[in-house]
């Protein structure tokens, strides 16, 4: 979590901002390292260059297919003032690959909404101001408004997907390769509900 004293203003310059990567930026660097066998990040290794290659494909299925409640739109559009929407995320990481066209999504849905989207790797003052349970979780949404105050964060996954990652390593279950596939197959039974439910609640605690 953000500590009170910190300057967010400083933390998010207009510089930054401004230079960070749009969606379709974003989605054209997978498409690249994809295209060079690459990934993100220092880590080069054979099962993350596979992820990001899964994960390029997962995105463009669900910018296909996912479409955000009315009522949700209608609860955005009621409380959004200026809002940039911050994300921190990397082309490997799966559950970045099931949140960030959704989030995405929600952004485009209200015209009082920027969305930008920043490398973790490439800004550890940022990721590690937004820590989960101390390690570098991704992706983390961060809401900010035109002043640059906190309006809310969210991530690195959806309540009920980290229940079922609970749930499995609680059965012994540690070999990522099976943790990855379990957590994709709860993803897409899921159908990005406990998503749009977690905004909703975020969205009702705004005054």
């Amino acid at each position: 979590m953000i500590t009170p004293h910190m300057d967010l203003q400083q933390l998010f310059d207009k510089n930054l901002i401004s230079n960070a990567l749009t969606y379709q930026a974003y989605l054209e660097l997978t498409e690249q390292l994809v295209a060079e066998s690459k990934t993100s990040g220092p880590n080069q290794s054979a099962p993350y260059v596979h992820y990001t290659k899964l994960n390029l494909q997962r995105m463009k299925r669900l910018n296909k297919t996912v479409r955000i409640p009315d009522q949700l739109v209608k609860s955005m559009i009621k409380k959004a003032t200026p809002w940039t929407w911050i994300t921190l995320t990397e082309p490997w990481c799966g559950d970045a690959a099931q949140c960030v066209p959704v989030i995405e999504k929600l952004a485009a849905a209200c015209p009082q909404i920027k969305s930008v989207y920043l490398l973790r790797d490439e800004h550890p003052n940022i990721m590690d101001a937004y820590l989960t349970n101390g390690g570098r979780s991704i992706p983390k949404l961060i809401c900010v408004d035109e002043n640059f105050d906190e309006v809310f964060t969210w991530g690195p996954r959806p309540k009920h997907i980290q229940q079922v990652m609970n749930g499995l390593k609680q059965s012994g279950i540690t070999e990522i390769a099976t943790l990855v596939e379990a957590i994709q197959k709860a993803y897409n039974a899921d159908q990005q509900a406990s998503m749009y439910a977690e905004f909703e609640v975020l969205l009702n605690e705004i005054n």
